[in-house]
């Protein structure tokens, strides 16, 4: 599969704009692994190759346990491996990365906000429209994984 364009170099102030969301989330309180684990989760949904690849070896670096990134699209069902921020966070970015499906429930949102403050829980949301945002970018245009590219 070759890359379409490069939409780095066709809308460079577009794609500082989402930059400046990304800078946003990383101050935004929330640990960064935290916010990775959430980019990695809504990737997995979307199959978005290249996110995939960057987000598992951001967390890697960070020094995140192999068998946690292993268990991510299962946390459910991984017991204590993660918290009950991640939990939440993962279960949050879930019904909204699949709003078409889910309509974003009332449960899901008393769920989330019986762990998240408001302000964290708008910031989870901009975390998760983003993370769409770029693996829509990233899909659409054929970005090749890091990893493919090592081959």
């Amino acid at each position: 599969m070759s890359k379409r364009l490069d939409y780095n170099q066709i809308a460079p102030a577009g794609v500082k704009a989402l930059g400046g969301v990304y800078g946003y989330i990383m101050q935004s309180g929330f640990p960064s692994e935290l916010v990775e684990l959430v980019y990695l989760r809504i990737s997995q949904i979307n199959n978005c190759a290249y996110c995939l690849d960057m987000h598992t070896r951001d967390l890697l670096k960070k020094g995140q346990q192999i068998e946690k990134l292993a268990l991510v699209q299962a946390w459910r069902e991984a017991g204590n491996l993660f918290d009950e921020r991640e939990r939440a966070a993962l279960a949050w970015a879930e019904s909204v990365t699949r709003v078409a499906e889910t309509g974003v429930p009332d449960k899901a949102y008393e769920a989330a906000r019986a762990v998240f403050d408001e302000r964290e829980l708008v910031d989870l949301t901009i975390a998760t429209g983003l993370m769409n945002a770029y693996n829509r970018m990233a899909i659409s245009f054929r970005n090749t994984p890091q990893a493919a590219l090592e081959k």
